[in-house]
């Protein structure tokens, strides 16, 4: 097989790219920017194109297939040599799918929990020594890439809602077709993709269409929209099966999670990695992974890059980062960390980075997501405005969304690090949510100073 990559520097692109070098295929690429680390290993696997930019004489007839990245306009000149050529164009999902079209596919789709539930699944698969592909938004420890393509028999999918590639509107979900399908929750994310949440949740509609005859759906009966969705749009040709939070229990910070009559403890906590948990225990099961097994191998789960992800510690101070950044996200990680440290103090900081979440008309949609932390920070960047093309964001705007007591708006990165650096960390945990950088402030060498100095 020859496959080319327009826009092979993506973060999920490249490690398709080298996933199908691996299998042997002649891989070849382009892009117009490259950034680390996917410079790096391109590099290593000698597949870093010589120059930057497009060369549409790469685009020959004799290609199998030409998989084209989101980064890619519609006038990019190879795609328009391409089309011209008649060739087949992927998108990254789509492709995949013709990868694993002889392979039993497992996807798991949600506005939130996504990434974790497919590390948990793939987590205790790997542990279990069974032979499976996979695709994955996040870095999870034991795998040393996000994609892997082989001739196992098992694919486990992220699914993704926004849109596949320039040529193709649709939502990657829609194209992986699942045996197995999880929807985690839906609450309305992607407005300058989705403008209504009514166009938000048809996508969803859309992607239970897409399961395979005969298979499984497995929900979160918690979320009253998920429910309402899945009895309105029931199929007799699926089977179904809801989940909540499962039986557990606190103790000194530690959560033990039971599943039938096992029970041991983990080291990731929260309902909502608890959700998380049992709907990946649902899938597994649905795999002939035994209760045991799973208790066993979940155990040892230290949870997705980004993912409540542990910075530093001390006896009286712990700091963790998470890439929450939607208001369910945001809303079910402050309440996991007050849940699991009642006694501490929780100093929140939220930076607003996306289309949606710097956008005065979506800032309703968070009140009452920081509601539990005792001290709040909203962080946005100017220069994340401008990049962006969006109009100002007036502190007012904000501070009203969030409907919080005391919540601090900033919007200067010197600002921001001034006011963390005057707190006390005695006796709190410090919570650090971002799907951007802080404007390129340090925060693991600010973690670090804290636990040295309290």
């Amino acid at each position: 097989m020859k496959v080319h990559f327009i826009a092979i520097g993506g973060s999920v692109m490249h490690q398709l790219a080298l996933a199908l070098q691996r299998k042997g295929y002649t891989v070849t690429g382009s892009d117009d920017e490259i950034f680390e680390p996917a410079r790096t290993n391109l590099e290593k696997a000698g597949l870093l194109p010589a120059a930057t930019g497009w060369f549409p004489e790469k685009i020959n007839p004799g290609l199998d297939a030409v998989i084209l990245g989101m980064h890619a306009k519609q006038d990019n000149p190879e795609l328009q040599r391409a089309i011209s050529l008649q060739l087949k164009i992927y998108s990254f999902p789509e492709y995949i799918y013709q990868e694993s079209i002889q392979k039993k596919r497992i996807v798991v789709g949600g506005s939130h929990g996504k990434t974790t539930t497919t590390s948990m699944i793939m987590h205790v698969l790997r542990e279990a020594g069974s032979s499976f592909d996979y695709l994955v938004g996040a870095r999870l420890e034991g795998f040393d890439q996000s994609v892997e393509v082989t001739d196992a028999p098992l694919i486990v999918c992220e699914g993704d809602e926004y849109p596949a590639s320039v040529i193709e509107k649709r939502p990657k979900f829609h194209f992986l077709f699942p045996h197995i399908a999880i929807i985690t929750g839906i609450a309305w994310d992607h407005i300058n993709v989705f403008p209504t949440f009514d166009i938000y949740l048809e996508q969803f509609i859309i992607f239970i269409s897409k399961i395979e005859p005969g298979g499984l759906l497995i929900y979160n009966e918690t979320d009253p929209v998920l429910k309402k969705l899945v009895h309105d749009h029931h199929r007799a040709d699926l089977r179904y099966q809801p989940y909540g939070v499962p039986a557990h229990s606190i103790d000194h910070g530690e959560t033990t999670i039971r599943i039938g009559d096992q029970e041991g403890p983990l080291k990731v906590f929260g309902d909502h990695n608890l959700l998380n948990l049992h709907a990946a225990w649902y899938a597994c099961k649905e795999l002939g992974i035994t209760e045991d097994v799973l208790i066993k191998t979940i155990g040892t789960f230290t949870g997705a890059a980004k993912r409540l992800e542990l910075l530093a510690k001390n006896a009286v101070t712990t700091v963790y980062r998470d890439f929450a950044h939607a208001p369910s996200k945001v809303k079910a990680t402050i309440d996991a960390v007050k849940q699991q440290y009642p006694e501490r103090r929780l100093i929140a900081i939220l930076e607003l980075h996306t289309y949606s979440s710097l956008n005065e008309q979506f800032m309703e949609q968070y009140k009452g997501s920081m509601d539990k932390a005792d001290l709040a920070v909203v962080y946005y960047s100017l220069h994340a405005l401008e990049l962006k093309r969006l109009p100002p964001l007036a502190e007012e705007k904000i501070a009203a969304g969030f409907n919080k007591k005391g919540l601090i708006v900033i919007n200067n990165k010197e600002t921001l690090m001034e006011w963390l650096r005057s707190q006390s960390y005695q006796n709190a945990n410090l919570l650090l949510m971002s799907s951007g950088n802080y404007d390129g402030a340090n925060m693991l060498t600010f973690a670090q100073e804290i636990v040295l100095n309290h």
